[in-house]
Order: C-alpha cells, then sequence, then structure tokens
C-alpha cells in the first residue's frame, strides 16, 4: 500500500523519524510553496481509470443520503435507490451486457469444445470486467476466492490476481476533502505534503506528509469520493442476484447471509476510525513480538474518511527472499488466531512489508476478524484429529466448526475426507502442503456442496498467502509444518476443558495409553520457537531436549500432561512389580521337581503399561522417538510387539541401571529453576501415592474376585 521508490540516500532524518524512516520523502512541498503547488498539481491532466470512465456515474447520491450510509443497512441503501430507478437500470444493463457478452463467450466456447483451450483468456476477461465494475465487485471476487463451496476450484487462481488499484483521483479533490475532514487547513496540518499520491487502491488514495507539529513523517489516506454510494448500489444488486444464484445452484451455503457479511467488512473498511482503532488494538496485541512492526496511528488526525498513520517503507514480503520473516508472521498469525482470536482479515501480500531494517510490517486494519473460543479449540482439534488421521473425529470438528451441518451424513463425510488428506497426511505433519490440502478441500467442498463460514475462509486465506509467500524463499517450506508445533504446545499447556478433553481423548484410546501420539506432540511443541528465538536451533543434544520437557512438564501449564504421566509411571510399575514377582517365582521353581508351569498372570493391559513404562524411561532419557520410515510419523506399535515376561522386565530393569542414559536427567535437574527443582523433589512422593493407591485396588479388585 505505501511502497516508495527507491531514491539516491538523502541527509539523514531528524531523530524522530530516523528509527523507521531511513529515506527523506521524494517530491515534499514545503509550506511556503504549498498554495503553488498545489494549483500546480490541479493543473496536470491524467489518465481516467478505467472505472470511473464506465461507472462514475454511481457516484451522484444526494450530501444527505450519502452521510446516511455509514453503517451496512439493506433496507436503507434499497429505500435510497427506489427513488433513483433510471441509475439502478442503467447499472442493471451495464452489468447484464458486460456479463452476458462474457457468458456469451464462454457458451460459444463449450459448443466448440474448445472450453479448456480458452479457460486462460475468459478466465482474464472476467478479471477484466471485475476491475471495470470497480471496487465492490474486486473486493467481493478478492473475498470469494478462497472460498470453493461458491465458485469452481478451477476459477480460484485467477481471481487471487485481482488487485485492487487503479488510476488516483483528483489531488484537489483529496487536498479539500483533508481539509474538510480534519477542520483545518493542510498547512497547518503537515509542513510537508506530496503534491501527488504515492499509492491508489479502488477505495482511496495515500500521501506521503510530515506532520506540522512534531516533523513526524505519516501516511494520509483519503478516501475516494463516492465510493460508498457507488458499493451501496452493487451491493444492493449483488444481493438480488446472491438469491437468485443459490435457487438455480442449489448451494448449501446462505449466499445472501455471505453478501451482507462481505458488505459490512466493506463499510467497517471504508470508516478509516474503525480502521485507526483496529490498528491500535494490533499494536498493543502484537507491536511488542520480535522483528514485527505494526505502524502508529493519529486519531486526532483520523476521521471517517481522512486516516494519518506513521509512514513505512520497505518492500513486499512476496518480492524479497526472507524466510525469517516469514517465520515471524506466521508466529505472528498463531498469536492472532490462536491466542488472541483478533487477526487481519485482509493478509494479500501487499499489506505485508519487509521494512528496510529487516522488520515485518503489517498495513491496512480496515477488515479485520474476531476468531471466537470455541471455533479457536475447534481449530486446534481438527488440526490435531487431522494429523492423527482421526478422520472421524475431523469430520465431528468440521460440525463444530460450522463447515457441516449437524444432520450431515457422518460416514460419508469421513470418507471422503480420508481420500482428500490420507496421501498428504501420510507425508508426515512437516511435508504437509497447506496449498495442496486447501486445494483437495475445495474440490470436494464444491462437489458436496458443503458450507463454509466466512471467518474460516479468512483463516485459510491467511495461511495459505504465509505459505505462498514462503514458497518464493523455501519452494519446499510449510506453513502448516511451521504453525503445527505451536498449535502442539496449545493443545498440550491450554487449560481449556474442551482442550482438555480433547488431549485425553487423543492420549487415551479405548482406555490405553497412546504414549507415541505423546511423544509426537511434546517433540513437536519442542520445535515451538517463541519471539525470542526465532531462529532455527542448531543444538539438537538430548541434553537440551530433556532440559525442555523437563522445564514444561514441571511448570504449572504443564501440570495435566504432568499428572497424565505420573498415572501412567504408577500403572507401569505395578506392572514391573507383578512381572518381576513372577519372574522371581518362575525362576525359583524352575528346577523343583514336579514343578508345572502356570498361566501367566499378566494381562494384556499389564504387557502395554511395561512397555509404555520402558518408552516413558527413554523419554527421559533422550532416547530417540521411534519413528515409521515409510511415513515420518512417530508411532509404538503396542500390540505386534510380543515378548515374554523376564524379557520386558529385563529390558525395562535396564533403563533403570543403564548410567549412561540416567546421566543426562541427572545433569539437567541442576540447571532448573529453584522452583522447578522443589517441584522436581515432590515428584517422588506424589508417585508413590499414585502406585500405593493402584496396587491397593488392584489387590482388593482381585481379592473380590
Amino acid at each position: 500500500m505505501i511502497i516508495a521508490p527507491a531514491p539516491p540516500p538523502p541527509p539523514p532524518l531528524s531523530s524522530s523519524t530516523r528509527h523507521h524512516s531511513r529515506r527523506k520523502p521524494a517530491n515534499f512541498t514545503r509550506p511556503q510553496n504549498l498554495r503553488l503547488r498545489r494549483t500546480a498539481a490541479y493543473a496536470v491532466a491524467r489518465e481516467v481509470d478505467t472505472f470511473t470512465q464506465s461507472s462514475g456515474y454511481l457516484f451522484e447520491l444526494s450530501t444527505s443520503d450519502a452521510e446516511s450510509l455509514t453503517d451496512y443497512n439493506i433496507s436503507k441503501i434499497a429505500s435510497i435507490y427506489r427513488k433513483k430507478p433510471f441509475i439502478v437500470l442503467r447499472r442493471l444493463l451495464q452489468i447484464g451486457n458486460t456479463f452476458g457478452k462474457w457468458l456469451a463467450l464462454r457458451y460459444l466456447d463449450s459448443i466448440l469444445e474448445r472450453s479448456d483451450v480458452m479457460f486462460e483468456v475468459r478466465a482474464s476477461q472476467l478479471r477484466q470486467i471485475l476491475v471495470k465494475l470497480g471496487p465492490a465487485y474486486i473486493k467481493i471476487a478478492q473475498a470469494i476466492s478462497s472460498r470453493p463451496d461458491l465458485i469452481p476450484p478451477s476459477y480460484l487462481n485467477e481471481l487471487s490476481l485481482l488487485q485492487d488499484r487503479i488510476s488516483p483521483f483528483s489531488t484537489e479533490v483529496a487536498f479539500n476533502m483533508i481539509e474538510k475532514e480534519l477542520g483545518l487547513p493542510i498547512d497547518q496540518l503537515f509542513s510537508e505534503i506530496s503534491p501527488e499520491p504515492v499509492a491508489a487502491a479502488s477505495l482511496g488514495q495515500v500521501y506521503q506528509a510530515r506532520l506540522q507539529d512534531t516533523g513526524q513523517i505519516v501516511a494520509v489516506k483519503v478516501q475516494r469520493p463516492g465510493v460508498q454510494a457507488a458499493i451501496s448500489l452493487d451491493i444492493l444488486i449483488l444481493r438480488a442476484l446472491a438469491g437468485l444464484i443459490r435457487k438455480a445452484g442449489k448451494f448449501n451455503t446462505d449466499l445472501q447471509a455471505v453478501v451482507d457479511e462481505w458488505a459490512s467488512s466493506l463499510f467497517r473498511e471504508m470508516d478509516y476510525v474503525n480502521e485507526a482503532k483496529n490498528g491500535v488494538r494490533f499494536k498493543e496485541l502484537y507491536g511488542n513480538l520480535k522483528d514485527v512492526l505494526v505502524p502508529e496511528f493519529f486519531i486526532a488526525k483520523t476521521s471517517r474518511k481522512v486516516i494519518t498513520m506513521q509512514w513505512m517503507e520497505g518492500q513486499k514480503l512476496s518480492e524479497v527472499k526472507d524466510l525469517y520473516l516469514v517465520e515471524i508472521g506466521v508466529y505472528c498469525s498463531f498469536n492472532q488466531l490462536l491466542e488472541y482470536g483478533f487477526y487481519h482479515a485482509d493478509p494479500h501480500p501487499g499489506n505485508l512489508l519487509r521494512t528496510y531494517d529487516g522488520k515485518l510490517a503489517y498495513l491496512d486494519f480496515g477488515m479485520m476478524g474476531e476468531f471466537k473460543q470455541e471455533f479457536r479449540d475447534g481449530f486446534i482439534e481438527a488440526c490435531i484429529h487431522l494429523i492423527n488421521r482421526d478422520y472421524d473425529s475431523l469430520a465431528k470438528d468440521f460440525v463444530t466448526l460450522g463447515l457441516l451441518p449437524a444432520t450431515a451424513d457422518k460416514d460419508a463425510v469421513t470418507k471422503a475426507l480420508t481420500g482428500v488428506f490420507q496421501n498428504a497426511v501420510s507425508k508426515g505433519v512437516q511435508n504437509i502442503s497447506f496449498g495442496d490440502l486447501l486445494g483437495n478441500l475445495g474440490t470436494t467442498m464444491y462437489k458436496f456442496k458443503f458450507q463454509i463460514p466466512s471467518y474460516f475462509s479468512l483463516v485459510i486465506r491467511s495461511l495459505a498467502v504465509l505459505e505462498g509467500i514462503a514458497i518464493n524463499s523455501d519452494p519446499n517450506y510449510k506453513v502448516l509444518g511451521g504453525t503445527y508445533p505451536w498449535i502442539a504446545r496449545k493443545v498440550l499447556t491450554d487449560s481449556s476443558p474442551q482442550l482438555r478433553s480433547s488431549l485425553q481423548s487423543l492420549l487415551y484410546e479405548d482406555g490405553v495409553f497412546r504414549i507415541d501420539r505423546l511423544e509426537s506432540l511434546l517433540s513437536e511443541s519442542l520445535r515451538a520457537r517463541t519471539e525470542r528465538a526465532l531462529v532455527k536451533r542448531e543444538d539438537n543434544d538430548s541434553n537440551e531436549a530433556i532440559k525442555q520437557i523437563m522445564s514444561f512438564t514441571l511448570t504449572e501449564k504443564g501440570a495435566f500432561v504432568r499428572e497424565i504421566l505420573l498415572q501412567e509411571f504408577a500403572k507401569g510399575l505395578d506392572a514391573l512389580s507383578l512381572a518381576t514377582l513372577e519372574s522371581l517365582t518362575s525362576a525359583a521353581t524352575t528346577n523343583l521337581p514336579f514343578a508345572s508351569s502356570s498361566p501367566s498372570s499378566l494381562t494384556d493391559e499389564d504387557m502395554i503399561n511395561l512397555r509404555n513404562l520402558r518408552r516413558l524411561l527413554q523419554l527421559l532419557s533422550g532416547s530417540p522417538y521411534i519413528e515409521d520410515a515409510d511415513n515420518g510419523v512417530e508411532v509404538f506399535n503396542q500390540y505386534t510387539k510380543k515378548r515374554t515376561n523376564s524379557e520386558e522386565v529385563s529390558l525395562i530393569l535396564n533403563e533403570f541401571t543403564s548410567v549412561q542414559d540416567i546421566v543426562p536427567l541427572l545433569n539437567v535437574i541442576p540447571e532448573l529453576p529453584p522452583d522447578l527443582q522443589q517441584q522436581f523433589i515432590r515428584l517422588p512422593v506424589d508417585l508413590v501415592g499414585k502406585f500405593v493407591s493402584r496396587v491397593t485396588a488392584r489387590t482388593i479388585r482381585r481379592a473380590l474376585l
């Protein structure tokens, strides 16, 4: 949005502006020459953009009507345009004629059996039509470019290329609007200002200026006159068309509700006071993250149609190869989506900037989203179930997230999701391409006419855009692989009852503890880099892994997992005591005359508990995880590894007696903070209590039976 050309380096700016702006803005107008330069600027001939040339009549709306359209109200819009039937008719004819020609060509292609050959040409023509028809069509087309339930997946690529940049409107009009909206002459507001806009879009354009009172360099965005009137009429027409299309296409999604929701977003985006407040809130939540830069907003110099913010210089993140900043963006997106739920809902590459001092700058806060807590938890659960290939639970997650109605055929959905995700997930979490998932899922959703809530499409779009940008730096980068570690850490540490229940269900399948899944979550959570360490860690020794596991399980956030581990240790020690006693008894009676072998008293559950105990000891000693070489997913097959009791006991005792394996754990304890050392000292007492309780319960149960 605010990207200046690169002039030769000028003299340094004052200290108040040098921190984030390394270059003096080009072509500034000094206050003593401001009036003369404004007059000269007005005289410059300007090419009229396609939209204004073909649709400028839409700006014709009385002042009272225009001022009344501050918020989206379809009833009010309809009442206004009932009084202007000729403008409505003219717009309908224009839309019908434009789209009619395109549809006729598509129909001709199908008759001549050249649809596939002409697809790229027709898709490009459709994009040009949308640009000609103006901001409402461009904005909605950009929005639905991530909505596979609304359009065939084959159209997504072309629509995603839409850029809502058009030729700027008159500087005279812009300057007059600044003075009217802010209530002061422009030379009292700014000591310098560019006589021409430095960037322009369908809704407004940006000037570079220096504040009169502080000397700080700022961006001043001015809204295009009449744009609200134009969008209002187009929304009215689009809403009527949406109703017809839904009936004709038999969509499950309420298309009129989709139009209403996006129209509300557009109206909020046109309220620059709302954008400034969004920016302030975004800065409060995420501005302190390492290498994340959010502009300062000047509320006193902002109105509904003019916004003043800190000037940002740099390059589009998509145009530079900086994988580090992409990971910063992934981390920031994680915080937005899963921690606070307040997220940037217009994440196209132009709104992510790499500043010249190497920071990631976020721009444009007119369109923001709110991710409710229940949806955040549902999204986390869906990711966990996806990675663990639990497609039946994933189908239920889709209902929770609003992707499917509660009445959907779960068996059919599970089968469809299995077909969509199986191949992608088999590559392992670090190799899952979000773009591939999105494309496959989009095809399935269009086929089955699933519904996608708009909030979810924005989440998908945000992650897909990040992955697309990252691929420019590293073709093998997978954003889901970068995000999943934080999801794993979240599900292990969050106190939400829903996530606690989900973790419990994940770790216990048919009552059996799945240590492989706990290992997977722990190993992934260790890959989650915080804002203090967002660089690739080269220290992979076991001591560091053990220290991090101990630090996690001994903290308050790790209390839930700690209780599970203690419980499983108690089960394992109970089974070990039984196996040891049985082995000793067997050894003592082997050489006795007339001794007969008695059946083992150990149950299948005891054998599983023995194996889990051994793996827990390996986990704490830093032993490598068991890995399935075929798909890279960590597994522990408890049911196929058959050993005798004496073999199991021998293996476990080796874990206890191997000094080499125990030393790393002993070395880590002194490095822990004092409070965690105290918590560690209390663990044996807690473990003994659980062990005694289990032995007592088992003894009573066997005595009664």
